[in-house]
């Protein structure tokens, strides 16, 4: 009776005074986990990548060649690019400064238009806002048209007008940040090394951009401070030669695809003597962790190149048994990397790619790519083959082997006791 009172009054008061409207960032403040994930290291951490994203979509467009990060003695952190400086002049429906607008407005950006960016990772557009709402001061910097405006906020909130507060004869935008300790309440302390392998992948992914790290926490012995300077001539190729540092390489270099037919496609692979298999994925520079439909199209154009080459040049002859997918990438470290104008992710957290236009795309690539260095080095390839051969070969008499044991235990068939009922 007391339930189905409390349910009638919870009714009656749940009316149109009920549905809160969360304005500005306040939705940002009120839930940050949905925006940047958590609000534990992870999130802290995720504030600096959504800042280095702006500048890299510079990069991407071709206008910024040079990003430096500092984290600072207070934990703050400075990104600087050389790009074009976010524009500052006033916004015709908003009226008031494009870079308020910018920091302040969800879903607010250059990112949408494609006369701005082609590509880009932070398609959500709410990256720099968000940082903006999690911080307690930040301050934007923009040089541009021979002058230097600045504008601080503090928890997404402007402090003050845009001000013009000098001359300069160089483009780019400092963007300077300290978290919110009211947001993220575990820790506001950066480590470097979270910070310099994002740097670095970045680095590889995007070839020909000097990215530096520098730790003002840190003074080492010479008085200098801790840093480092990312920048890669060769992108994925140098990507592979990094991550498989150490291990025993079958073929003497990566094998390399690259196709702009329907998207741009940047690929490179490896194989070693290990079991494992490698294999990194991104999107528009976004690490797609769960994968997504260009994994799905690189894994069939892969096997099928390899299984079509094989079967041509009688390699499987002596094999009897089948061959399963996972078979053709034990002991390969691969790293697709594709731009999408418009992609889909599945959740805000861009783990998953869904662009069914990716996996026929990537997949023919692979496959073309892959036909043709088979056929160019037919030692290297047999090499290849025999690692596929050797990994069904051992799934196959394991699978053989653990048949085996259960025939004789007293749970499986054979092995079972009479009666029982």
């Amino acid at each position: 009776m007391i339930e189905n009172e409390e349910m009638k009054q919870a009714e009656e008061q749940y009316s149109a005074s009920s549905i809160q409207v969360l304005e500005g960032l306040e939705a940002v403040r009120k839930r940050p986990s949905m925006y940047i994930g958590d609000i534990g290291e992870r999130g802290l951490h995720h504030l600096v990548y959504e800042v280095v994203d702006n500048s890299i979509d510079e990069a991407m467009a071709g206008f910024c060649n040079e990003i430096e990060v500092s984290i600072n003695e207070d934990n703050s952190i400075t990104v600087k690019d050389n790009g074009r400086g976010i524009p500052t002049g006033m916004h015709p429906k908003e009226h008031r400064s494009a870079l308020e607008v910018v920091l302040t407005v969800l879903h607010a950006g250059g990112k949408f238009s494609k006369d701005s960016y082609k590509v880009s990772g932070g398609l959500h557009g709410v990256g720099v806002s968000c940082v903006n709402a999690l911080a307690d001061l930040l301050v934007a910097e923009v040089h541009r048209e021979g002058q230097i405006h600045v504008q601080k906020y503090s928890k997404g909130k402007p402090l003050g007008p845009v001000e013009v507060v000098g001359t300069c004869n160089d483009t780019g935008t400092i963007i300077t940040f300290h978290p919110d300790a009211e947001i993220f309440t575990q820790t506001i302390v950066y480590k470097y090394d979270t910070l310099a392998k994002r740097l670095r992948e970045l680095a590889f992914l995007n070839k020909g951009i000097h990215i530096s790290l520098t730790d003002l926490r840190e003074t080492l012995e010479d008085g200098s401070h801790r840093s480092e300077v990312f920048y890669s001539q060769e992108g994925l190729k140098e990507f592979i030669d990094y991550l498989d540092a150490g291990a025993t390489k079958l073929i003497p270099d990566p094998i390399c695809v690259a196709s702009d037919k329907v998207i741009p496609i940047d690929i490179a692979l490896q194989y070693n003597n290990g079991y494992s298999e490698r294999i990194f994925s991104y999107v528009n520079n976004i690490n797609t962790i769960e994968g997504g439909t260009h994994l799905q199209g690189f894994k069939m154009g892969l096997s099928r190149s390899l299984k079509n080459y094989a079967e041509k040049n009688n390699l499987l002859a002596k094999f009897k048994g089948d061959l399963a997918p996972e078979d053709f990438r034990e002991g390969l470290t691969a790293v697709i990397s594709v731009k999408v104008a418009e992609p889909q992710f599945e959740g805000q957290t861009k783990t998953k790619l869904g662009n069914p236009e990716a996996t026929s795309a990537v997949s023919q690539a692979t496959a073309a790519a892959m036909d043709t260095y088979l056929e160019e080095n037919p030692k290297l390839a047999k090499i290849i083959i025999e690692k596929i051969v050797l990994a069904a070969t051992a799934r196959n008499a394991a699978r053989k082997a653990r048949e085996m044991v259960q025939r004789k235990s007293p749970m499986g068939g054979a092995g079972m006791p009479p009666g029982g009922g």
